[in-house]
């Protein structure tokens, strides 16, 4: 197997995680779950939004299930559960259904991974000639400050978002929008939702919802505006217990329309989540820098980070 399809395979699934974040994972299923609140149907829609955060940063955690497009690029599914209550914690099983890397996916030899969040680095689990390719170990590891050296700016965006990721962050793009306005009462499978929607300039967003210095600032808006990204309409669902139910986000790209509509369920399940063996574990550091990847840095690092 050549080494350029391998190297493509593992960053592609980074950046794709990074695109679609925690934020576009849900279950189509509108359970209110352990924490409430007061009925969002006659309040203003910016206290309705503040009202959300409120509960579902009480909530801690939730079941997780989405479909995203990114273009001609890639189509995801996502399904599982994440915690946000100390650090960033989920475990999900992730299938890519379509576009041009799936190519590249299935010459690997797999194109469904279980992936694992810790506070310090995001686990995929790999199969077939990427399995072989890394010595026969089976989970690769990515580094959240590792990817931040990967790309300049971009490559600290990942960072960002993958490790400060939760189902409020719908909410919070939405406020920081300063362009929401109520929808209506609707239903998400058969619950009696609120939804509100909003138009979200991604490069204003970016700086105002991350911790980059000016110049990774920059290097992000540049890609952006290389990638064709300008605006994002999000649209989101919040249930009579003050609870993100359903986010909807719709973008245009330079390889084509990027969509993602996630659901979320049971706030408050419990989440257990493991770090994968050291032994059958390769960092992605040191496989891009056995392949000759620039900027893949040039000391190794092992497996070891903290546990759940």
């Amino acid at each position: 197997m050549k080494s350029t399809t391998v190297r493509r395979v593992t960053l592609s699934i980074a950046v794709v995680t990074a695109l679609t974040g925690l934020a576009a994972c849900g279950t189509e299923n509108g359970s209110s779950g352990k924490a409430g609140g007061t009925s969002l149907s006659h309040v203003s829609p910016v206290a309705a939004l503040r009202s959300a955060e409120k509960s579902t940063d009480k909530a801690l955690s939730a079941r997780v299930r989405s479909t995203t497009t990114i273009g001609n690029m890639m189509s995801m599914t996502a399904n599982g559960t994440v915690a946000w209550g100390n650090g960033m914690r989920g475990d999900l099983t992730i299938t890519y259904t379509g576009g041009k890397l799936v190519d590249a996916m299935r010459q690997a030899g797999s194109t469904s991974t279980e992936a694992r969040y810790l506070p310090d680095a995001y686990y995929t689990k790999m199969s077939g000639k990427v399995a072989e390719q890394m010595g026969g170990k089976h989970w690769l590891r990515y580094g959240f400050d590792d990817l931040a050296k990967f790309s300049g700016g971009s490559g600290a965006y990942m960072k960002d978002q993958m490790q400060n990721t939760t189902p409020k962050q719908s909410v919070n793009m939405l406020l920081a929008s300063g362009d929401v306005k109520k929808v209506g009462e609707e239903k998400v499978s058969g619950v009696r939702s609120t939804h509100y929607s909003g138009t979200v300039n991604v490069a204003d967003l970016v700086g105002k919802n991350s911790n980059l210095s000016a110049g990774q600032l920059a290097d992000v808006k540049k890609q952006l505006t290389q990638a064709g990204v300008t605006t994002e309409t999000l649209d989101i669902w919040l249930n009579d217990q003050d609870l993100l139910v359903k986010a909807a986000v719709k973008a245009d790209m330079a390889t084509g329309p990027m969509t993602s509509t996630a659901y979320y369920t049971d706030y408050g399940v419990k989440v257990s989540v493991q770090k994968p063996p050291a032994s059958d574990t390769r960092d992605v550091k040191d496989l891009m820098k056995s392949l000759g990847t620039p900027g893949s840095g040039n000391t190794a690092s092992g497996s070891d980070t903290s546990s759940s």
